[in-house]
């Protein structure tokens, strides 16, 4: 039987309730084994999705286990043999149940029990593609596995004619070009302009409890690596360099840059790009006007509210020493010490998140104490601060005080190497945010393909 070990809701089953009844199944039922779920749709606990932390829910399965005599399955954020072999060896269950990680990477069983674990994928639980495909009727895809849901199609059948294929770029559409082209059996160079692959998914990463894309970009390297493709780190890739190699296809993976918008003052030394923001290269002042309220902007934001908020070990030992009460703990939890602003042109904020994963941001924004401005206009940027005004209504302009205006405005594709390729008449394909602006989903599946079509 599949149950919940706590509902999560207002007068819906708690721990207690639920124990009793697992007790039930147990005795006078006469279950097998008992699977424990967690909360409901409604439930404004997330259960599945990025920030959730692995193997968060086994204390419920360990309630239950200690309750009945059949074993029990815990479920939920179990993504990697390590946390499966944790909780189990710890007595918090009898077996754990995979079900996204599984799309991921259906061949996790077979190579934890090989000793290849290095070699796993593991699910980021971004719901990109399985969640959020399924509330838009869709059929389940993955973002960290391109053939999922595509199987048939996908197969990679050995290219007649090997080629010699360049791979520029080593982020997630780079990777994946690199993977696909070498299951065809073509020989492949992958290059790449700094000193390590991933890309943006480092970036993406770093917003809390984003993490997991981190493993990602790892898990792609490790790919890249079984497959012994020539990566070459730290070069960029020109003219001399086509000439020198003269590939017979190019994938053109060179991801995109941030977008400065038009807006007087931009120029100002306290006026900085979110993506250095995310990866330490810029800091900020205390109050700091976010431009921009889209999925970075808002991601940003909760980076720079949680600044000062405590850490979960510190908040564990100040807990177990009872060193304040529970409210003076939530509080500093969720109160940093940055005064964070949101601007956005559009009505509402954190339009490009998918439904699984927009409310429970949207939360955070109001839980952190962001301060949210749609459907508000920049002006100008001035030495004090922001000049803003409400969209559409001609009202007087607002003056926000700000020690550092973040702009998180959008990107545009770094291409410029192809007008080259295409004076040379090298065969090529572009792929990724070089390409297209999008998510990471879009990434790895254009870059997929990319090298699967070579």
């Amino acid at each position: 039987v599949r149950m919940n070990g706590n509902d999560f809701m207002a007068d819906g089953q708690g721990r207690d309730e639920l124990r009793e009844y697992a007790r039930a199944l147990a005795n006078r039922a006469g279950v097998d084994a008992i699977c424990v779920n967690v909360g409901w749709h409604e439930a404004r606990v997330p259960q599945i999705t990025t920030g959730v932390p692995r193997g968060a829910f086994a204390y419920l399965s360990r309630g239950i286990k200690e309750a009945v005599d059949v074993p029990v399955i815990a479920s939920h954020r179990i993504n990697d043999p390590d946390t499966a072999r944790e909780i189990i060896a710890d007595g918090m269950c009898d077996m754990a149940a995979m079900g996204r990680s599984l799309i991921a990477d259906p061949a996790l069983p077979e190579k934890a029990g090989q000793g290849r674990e290095n070699e796993i994928v593991h699910c980021v639980a971004c719901a990109q593609g399985c969640f959020d495909n399924l509330f838009n009727l869709k059929h389940v895809e993955c973002l960290c596995n391109p053939m999922a849901g595509h199987e048939l199609e996908a197969a990679a059948d050995r290219a007649e004619q090997p080629k010699a294929v360049m791979v520029i770029g080593g982020g997630a559409a780079g990777m994946n070009a690199a993977i696909a082209a070498a299951d065809r059996g073509h020989r492949v160079t992958l290059y790449e302009k700094s000193d390590r692959l991933g890309g943006q998914l480092y970036l993406a990463a770093a917003p809390p409890g984003r993490g997991e894309f981190a493993q990602l970009a790892r898990d792609l390297e490790e790919q890249v690596k079984c497959r012994n493709i020539d990566v070459r780190f730290n070069e960029v890739v020109d003219s001399s360099v086509l000439e020198r190699e003269k590939p017979d296809h190019v994938v053109l993976a060179t991801g995109a840059e941030p977008m400065s918008p038009p807006i007087p003052g931009v120029e100002m030394a306290h006026v900085v790009q979110s993506w250095d923001v995310l990866v330490g290269k810029a800091y900020t002042g205390n109050r700091v006007v976010i431009v921009g309220g889209g999925a970075v902007g808002v991601e940003t934001a909760l980076f720079l509210a949680e600044k000062g908020t405590l850490s979960g070990e510190t908040l564990k030992f100040l807990l177990v020493n009872r060193a304040e009460n529970p409210e003076v703990l939530y509080e500093l939890c969720t109160k940093g010490t940055k005064q964070v602003t949101l601007i956005e042109m559009l009505e509402k904020i954190g339009k490009d998140f998918g439904k699984t994963t927009k409310w429970s941001m949207l939360q955070d924004v109001s839980r952190f104490g962001i301060t949210t401005m749609p459907a508000t206009r920049v002006l100008e940027i001035t030495e004090n601060g922001i000049k803003v005004q409400a969209e559409g209504d001609g009202g007087p302009a607002e003056e926000i005080a700000a020690d550092s205006v973040v702009l998180c405005v959008g990107a545009k594709p770094n291409n410029a190497l192809e007008t080259l390729l295409k004076e040379k008449g090298i065969a090529h394909t572009v792929a990724g945010d070089a390409e297209d602006i999008g998510r990471a989903f879009e990434a790895v599946h254009s870059g997929y393909k990319a090298g699967m079509q070579i």
